[in-house]
């Protein structure tokens, strides 16, 4: 217990300060609204919770999301849980917060495939939407503003926290929250290097790392072609680097790895421990390990839904278009 509480934290019951953005009641409404309204897509058929289901841990169950026109984005879905928490978001780390995330899925046009320009029309177009910006940015002359919906989205993720799992319990000095068996997988997990890695608050999320420290894995599971943070800094040394995932409900999010190719978390372990420690771990001990991952999950946000203002008239329509397979995306428009 001394040795797992000097490596990682519980996850607080209450959700964190936000650095430089204030949070109210009036902004995690609006932007839990603003989570669930498909119409924030060009299409009106895709919302954050398309991707980042809080029904399914967070995430959508797919080997890569499915955008605007039926396209495929090139990586796995991370969850949206405990997500701020992370040292930044993406699996790249390109985005420094969940305000500046936010703006990406929106202007992908992978994904939802809007600009700022029409989304603040649709917005203004939608009186309901309107005194709710009001209410959440006072003072402000011109509220409903792109900038501003980015904002309250942040707020409302910053509340999707899963505490009080197993480990969390025992964490805090509950000895008999984790059974012998868990005990001796998370005992593996910190003898075979895992926790070098995967530590802190989230168990992971903190760090860079390159994937395939030891033996790079097939390109089935690291495609060639996403060198990964290198697109970011542009700087050798980060070739198939990534932002080390987050472990918290674990079980909760296959399929893993940014290219989402694996399915199984038992053999998503023994990926990791051939590929980042160098160690061909045995059936038990990859089970030990796995049996210690379950301990992670917590309790999931029980969400509230409220009913979303209606449009008007004067709303941009949605446009649905189908992209012929094989259509290759646009530059600047990554994903995830």
């Amino acid at each position: 217990m001394q040795r797992a509480q000097a490596l990682f934290k519980p996850i607080p019951t209450e959700p964190p300060p936000i650095r430089n953005t204030v949070v109210t009641p009036e902004r995690i409404e609006l932007g839990k609204m603003l989570y669930f309204d498909p119409r924030l897509s060009r299409s009106w058929m895709i919302s954050c919770n398309s991707c980042h289901n809080l029904a399914l841990g967070g995430v959508d169950l797919e080997q890569t999301s499915i955008g605007h026109g039926w396209q495929k984005g090139p990586r796995n879905a991370p969850t949206v849980l405990n997500s701020v928490f992370n040292i930044a978001q993406f699996w790249d780390g390109r985005a420094a917060d969940l305000q500046t995330q936010a703006k990406g899925p929106l202007q992908a046009s992978v994904e939802m495939n809007n600009t700022p320009e029409r989304l603040e029309k649709t917005l203004n177009t939608i009186p309901g939407y309107v005194e709710r910006f009001k209410q959440a940015f006072p003072n402000e002359p011109n509220p409903v503003s792109f900038d501003n919906l980015a904002k309250a989205i942040e707020a409302f993720e910053a509340t999707l926290i899963t505490p009080n799992s197993k480990f969390d319990r025992y964490l805090k000095g509950d000895d008999k929250a984790l059974n012998d068996a868990e005990k001796q997988g998370l005992a593996l997990f910190m003898d075979k290097g895992c926790s070098n890695c995967h530590n802190g608050i989230n168990i992971g999320g903190n760090g860079y790392f390159p994937f395939g420290v030891v033996e790079k894995p097939g390109a089935e599971i690291l495609p060639l072609k996403d060198k990964g943070r290198f697109t970011v800094t542009n700087t050798a040394s980060d070739e198939y680097v990534f932002k080390v995932p987050s472990l918290r409900n674990i079980v909760l999010t296959p399929p893993y790895f940014h290219s989402g190719q694996v399915w199984d978390l038992r053999q998503a372990v023994a990926i990791m421990g051939t590929a980042q420690l160098g160690a061909k771990l045995t059936d038990p001990e990859i089970d030990s390990v796995t049996t210690f991952l379950r301990t992670l999950t917590g309790d999931q946000p029980k969400i509230e839904l409220t009913h979303l203002p209606p449009h008007t008239k004067d709303t941009p329509l949605p446009i649905v278009e189908v992209t012929p397979e094989g259509t290759v995306k646009p530059e600047g428009t990554k994903t995830h």
